[in-house]
């Protein structure tokens, strides 16, 4: 039985068939159902609030509202806000017949049936031709703090022998909390399971957080069953969908130092990325901490549990996300921290080649100190010695192996994920999952056949580095474990002169930090790919600007921008640290769910260009929106930045570029790349 902490919701609530049969589905419509608007991602504050489901289906009037009825809707009526109409010349983008499409709608005519053109154009038209139809999208949008679930907005998909029941807000289909493996054994791999036979499934909340740190408290519920996956989709199908039809999926790791995070964080909720990035987003959950990586030396115990959890979730997108809209062959996994670490070994996995065909890392630990185990795989022998200290704290130490073993599966799982002193969080060398020591960048990675991005944010070290209680520059960077006299003696980090001394050696310990932990091997891991074409193309990035998330901002107020009388939530153009996590509010679309305001007049757009870069790479391997795209879609904001700005082109090993993401994007050489000599990470660190 799973050991649960605080009241842990049951996961996979079974729901009776009656129940099931009552709530409508693409099947029982007979049609796909595509939710469409125009998201610009400024929540209620929007300008553009139409949206509309709409029935692909060809069928005659009187049966289109029956349709709608099913869905509690009715024919969509237009509104007089020309705004309003805009988004329908994606539908005319979508066409792949030569015909200009009719849809019916709500407003009736002299004959009593009335059709509109992708153009907006409404006309008569004979009650008995068939044609698609829209449907009125009264479902709300969801908050944070404000979701609704009630039968009216409940739609079933089918997957397998399998019925699930998720709902809809106003942007997109939502289904939470689904199982994509059974509980394993502790300290057991993970394996695909389909859903159960048979079996009617509510997804319609989150099920349980992986154990963590802090279980049961302010974080919510926690258990060992807890391998899920959360889905959000513009379109159901009600059958084999064309290829044509079919949407991206972009799936989500999250970070947290491989000890905690949750896929049902509210941060990557997927629904404005799915609504305005036409693609499916998928977030996941994985083991963590000793429960997910424990390896001892001379047991049966070899660690990298979680990167099978990972591997499991990958195969249920391979197996059922179609049912959801998505198109398996395009899969981008994408993660920040300890998930682009994730990613990182994804690729460098034999058993993940062939389930993704994209990947983003987004400042993913490697080079100096604690930044080194993510991106350096332990043998397992030096796991071992790094956490056999768990064997002590847990009473486990033990010399016979079989009741060492005997004793961790009995322990409380708080005890090995939160009270331990040491927990295990080390990806390690096991010769199944991980068999090499690091990313092989030479091109012979399993998955060398993957487009990657990879990028840091411009000051992705000030979390790891702190304020010195010394006001001497040598004493500080010895206290954070850098060699001093190397560093100062360069002459290539130079102490600032500002009349804040304590924070004067902060800017030099954190830019240090920056360039030894994520700059300098996220530069040399492009780079080396591109030398060596390792994969058909590398893309790499450096953001400029940050909104820091409001549940983890450390050494305050650095990675905060400055309040001003006319910023009162502040002011990006001052001086601040674009810190570890300060794109995730952008990438997702989501500054305005999470409650934070917008701080000038650019937040809201930035946020806009960035969903657009990340789903465009995923809808297509480039980063770049079409021009096309952003016109038929309406995202106006984007399509002038984009066009205004040269190309985000690959890197080339001749002349190494990435792509400074900011207000105004631009393409520069590699940055500091003198620093990293000093530091022992030159550019070609990875293909010496």
């Amino acid at each position: 039985m799973a050991a649960l902490v605080g009241l842990a919701t049951v996961v996979s609530f079974l729901l009776s068939p009656a129940t099931v049969q009552a709530v409508p589905s693409p099947q029982s419509i007979g049609s796909d159902l595509t939710i469409l608007t125009n998201n610009d991602l400024s929540g209620n504050a929007s300008v553009t609030q139409a949206a509309t489901i709409v029935l692909s289906a060809r069928q005659s009037h009187s049966k289109a509202q029956n349709s709608c009825a099913a869905l509690g809707e009715t024919l969509w009526i237009p509104g007089n806000n020309t705004k309003d109409l805009g988004f329908f010349r994606y539908l005319d983008y979508l066409n792949t017949t030569d015909a200009i499409p009719k849809y019916w709608i709500g407003i009736g005519s002299t004959s009593g049936c009335s059709a509109i053109t992708a153009d907006g154009r409404t006309a008569p038209e004979p009650c008995d031709t068939r044609l698609p139809a829209l449907c009125s999208q009264s479902a709300p949008l969801s908050s944070v703090g404000n979701v609704d679930t009630d039968t009216k907005w409940q739609t079933s998909v089918t997957t397998g022998n399998t019925t699930i029941v998720g709902y809809r807000d106003k942007l997109s289909f939502r289904f939470l909390g689904l199982n994509y493996a059974s509980q394993p054994a502790r300290f057991g791999y993970s394996m695909y399971e389909p859903p159960s036979s048979s079996a009617n499934v509510s997804a319609l909340s989150y099920g349980s957080m992986c154990m963590q740190a802090g279980c049961g408290g302010d974080l919510g519920p926690c258990s060992e069953d807890c391998l899920l996956l959360n889905i959000w989709t513009p379109q159901l199908p009600s059958g084999k969908t064309v290829p044509a039809q079919k949407k991206a999926v972009m799936l989500w790791i999250h970070g947290g130092g491989f000890t905690g995070g949750t896929g049902s964080d509210t941060t990557f909720d997927g629904g404005n990325m799915a609504s305005r990035g036409d693609v499916v987003v998928v977030t996941i959950n994985y083991r963590l901490s000793t429960l997910g990586f424990l390896a001892l030396d001379n047991t049966t115990l070899r660690g990298n549990y979680w990167l099978s959890d990972q591997i499991a979730a990958l195969d249920w997108v391979q197996n059922h996300i179609e049912d959801f809209g998505g198109d398996k062959s395009r899969v981008t996994v994408f993660g920040q921290s300890a998930g682009a670490a994730s990613v990182r070994a994804l690729l460098a996995s034999p058993l993940a080649k062939g389930k993704f065909s994209r990947a983003i890392m987004q400042s993913c630990p490697q080079g100096s100190g604690y930044a080194s185990t993510f991106s350096h795989y332990s043998t397992i022998g030096e796991a071992t010695d790094l956490t056999k200290a768990i064997l002590t704290e847990t009473g486990c130490a033990q010399a016979d192996k079989s009741v060492q073993l005997a004793c961790l599966r009995a322990q409380d799982p708080i005890t090995l994920v939160g009270d331990a002193n040491t927990p295990a969080r080390y990806p390690v060398v096991d010769g199944t999952y991980l068999s090499s020591d690091e990313l092989p960048l030479d091109g012979s990675a399993p998955a060398k056949d993957v487009v990657v991005m990879t990028g840091i944010m411009r000051d992705d070290g000030d979390p790891f580095s702190s304020f010195s209680t010394s006001l001497n520059a040598s004493q500080a960077l010895t206290e954070q474990g850098y060699d001093a006299a190397d560093i100062l003696g360069s002459n290539q980090f130079p102490v600032p002169k500002g009349s804040n001394t304590t924070l004067d050696i902060f800017n030099l310990t954190a830019r240090v930090a920056t360039d030894a932990e994520f700059r300098c091997l996220t530069q040399s891991t492009a780079y080396s790919a591109a030398k060596n074409s390792a994969f058909p193309r590398v893309y790499s990035y450096e953001i400029d600007r940050g909104y820091q998330i409001s549940e983890w901002s450390p050494n305050p107020p650095t990675c905060e921008a400055p309040v001003t009388p006319g910023h009162p939530y502040g002011d990006p153009s001052q001086p601040y640290f674009r810190c570890h996590s300060g794109e995730l509010y952008y990438v997702f679309g989501n500054v305005i769910r999470q409650g934070r305001p917008p701080r000038d007049k650019d937040d809201v757009p930035f946020s806009q260009f960035m969903v657009d870069s990340w789903t465009a790479f995923g809808r297509t391997a480039d980063p770049n929106p079409g021009l096309g795209f952003l016109r038929a879609r309406g995202f106006d904001n984007t399509h002038d930045t984009v066009e205004k700005s040269s190309a985000w082109k690959p890197v080339e090993a001749g002349d190494p570029k990435l792509r400074v993401l900011d207000v105004e994007p631009k393409n520069e050489g590699f940055r500091e790349m003198e620093q990293c000599m000093v530091l022992d990470y030159p550019l070609n660190y990875y293909s010496q």
